[in-house]
């Protein structure tokens, strides 16, 4: 493989890295939108109790 197809590869492979997390973050903010408030705050509080963060 010479220089230039190694270039390109990468650059596809990056791209699809790209476009892979920005449909992964999409979905996530798209089903946090639809869940009902008091599942979101439970998880979040949930978490930040996990983390160590203090929520009250």
């Amino acid at each position: 493989m010479n220089a230039l197809n190694q270039t390109a590869a990468k650059s596809a492979s990056g791209l699809l890295s790209i476009v892979f997390v920005a449909l992964l973050g999409a979905t996530v903010v798209f089903l946090a939108g639809h869940a009902q408030s008091a599942t979101l705050h439970d998880a979040a509080h949930d978490m930040r109790h996990g983390t160590g963060f203090p929520c009250h």
